[in-house]
């Protein structure tokens, strides 16, 4: 009788212990659904500045962080601390250009007409690059081969005039935008494009171009656009 008690109660103190005991195992501390939730959540953070392809597309709007529309004194405000702006000087007949560098290098020109200096308070008309390090979404810019962008954008057709100083500038059959502008590393002493007669006599264009043939600059047309 008295082993029949000892066995009972043996046996009512192991229940309590499994129906009671709060131990804490692997699966339930470590790996339950809330801690892995929020293991696998990033940590919170502020808003995220522009990623390097961001900066150093070209496009329809603008290239880099500058926009054509933008005033010059809000792409000031907005590169504070990371370039610096040159001073504004003639660049062609046509143009005047203020150089914006980082680190000592030229990435892109501000342009505006000859006729119309740019103040803080004025809208960026015209941007432009040299710097291969922009391109276009499709991989497109300064020293890429015309060859490579005919197969991103159709047809090269290249065309200079006499009257506009004989700049060479290519147009492609389906442009990534109409207010791009495209300029070969041709001159006027060297075209790269292969001329015939011209019709007019200072207009010359042509779909034939050397192997080597390259683009020299991009530019954004803020008045087009």
């Amino acid at each position: 009788m008295k082993s029949h008690w000892l066995l009972s109660g043996l046996l009512v103190f192991l229940a309590s212990c499994q129906t009671t005991s709060p131990t804490a195992t692997p699966s339930s501390s470590i790996l339950s659904p809330d801690t892995v939730t929020m293991k696998e959540q990033p940590a919170a953070a502020e808003t995220p500045s522009p990623s390097t392809s961001e900066t150093l597309t070209i496009s329809a709007e603008g290239i880099g962080e500058a926009r054509v529309g933008m005033t010059l004194g809000e792409l000031k405000q907005k590169l504070a601390q990371k370039a610096d702006f040159g001073e504004e000087i003639p660049l062609m007949v046509d143009f005047n250009a203020i150089a914006v560098s980082q680190n000592g290098e030229i990435q892109y020109y501000i342009l505006s007409f000859a006729s119309e200096p740019l103040t803080d308070s004025d809208p960026i008309p015209f941007l432009m690059t040299n710097n291969p390090k922009y391109l276009t979404e499709e991989g497109i810019g300064p020293s890429v081969a015309i060859a490579k962008a005919e197969k991103a954008y159709g047809k090269a057709t290249l065309n200079y005039n006499t009257d506009n100083e004989s700049r060479e500038y290519i147009q492609f059959a389906n442009p990534p935008a109409d207010n791009l502008s495209f300029r070969s590393d041709g001159s006027s002493e060297d075209f790269v494009g292969i001329y015939g007669e011209s019709t007019d006599g200072s207009y010359y264009e042509t779909t034939e171009y050397k192997e080597d043939a390259t683009i020299e600059s991009v530019m954004v047309d803020g008045v087009r656009s």
